[in-house]
């Protein structure tokens, strides 16, 4: 199994955790670690995989998976789960839990983890442009409790502005939101944009307050071999990004 680790100032004990499409047992098109019971692919598959990647990772607790529909609801996450539950309805979760892995899937759109600096909450969130507008990231800053400045936040894996086109719909909705995303469009014949999804995302959460914001420069349409993508192959897969408070060990 595949899998690669965010590259930001988080504290030792806050784990992160993206997979890719390798190790798991899916086959075309969803080949082969598909995380996501609702893209078509044999359930069974779908439950395999999930358990290979709590087995490889050792966790007691399963991850929260979410039944996630381009909203804001945020999840507060409060006891641990002995077995897989009914999914929430949420595009987001946090915890203040250890050992309690929160996860969100994509195929193109923003999975955003955020802690504080002092590793005492964590947070995953699934942002695409609709999530972004209805503001999943604020709310999920709300949930966090926490200052703002005092808050790190990396965005994983997702769809580059190279290879993201939009129509006028995004563009006018954006632009209405703040027209300070004028930055992130780039005008592509009429009534077309490339849209850096990641850099609206940076502007939202810099102008709530968070300092810390680093982008991965994995690409879920370019990087063939490491993602699904939904832009370019439909119907897929869905990659995981999990975050996970360990427990600290004292000495």
């Amino acid at each position: 199994m595949t899998t690669l680790s965010a590259d930001w100032d988080a504290p030792a004990w806050v784990r992160t955790i993206s997979t890719t499409r390798s190790g798991g047992v899916s086959t075309a098109p969803y080949a082969s670690l598909n995380l996501g019971a609702h893209v078509g692919d044999d359930p069974e598959r779908v439950r395999q995989n999930r358990h290979l990647l709590q087995m490889t990772r050792g966790w007691d607790t399963p991850p929260l998976w979410l039944n996630q529909v381009h909203g804001n609801t945020i999840v507060q996450v409060v006891e641990h789960r002995s077995k897989v539950d009914e999914p929430p309805t949420a595009d987001g979760a946090v915890t203040e839990l250890t050992d309690c892995p929160l996860v969100v899937l994509t195929a193109d759109c923003l999975p955003v983890l955020m802690c504080d600096k002092a590793g005492t909450v964590i947070g995953a969130f699934h942002a695409g442009w609709r999530g972004l507008l209805s503001g999943v990231l604020e709310e999920g800053l709300k949930a966090l409790n926490r200052p703002a400045r005092d808050i790190l936040a990396w965005i994983g894996p997702c769809i580059g502005p190279q290879s993201y086109q939009v129509g006028y719909e995004v563009y006018q909705a954006f632009l209405a939101s703040n027209p300070a995303h004028e930055a992130e469009f780039l005008a592509e014949g009429s009534h077309h944009w490339k849209f850096d999804l990641a850099g609206a995302a940076v502007r939202r959460l810099t102008l709530a307050g968070v300092v810390s914001v680093t982008r991965s420069q994995w690409d879920t349409f370019r990087d063939t071999d490491l993602f699904y993508s939904h832009r370019r192959q439909n119907p897929c897969g869905r990659i995981g990004t999990l975050i996970c408070l360990e427990k600290r060990r004292t000495l």
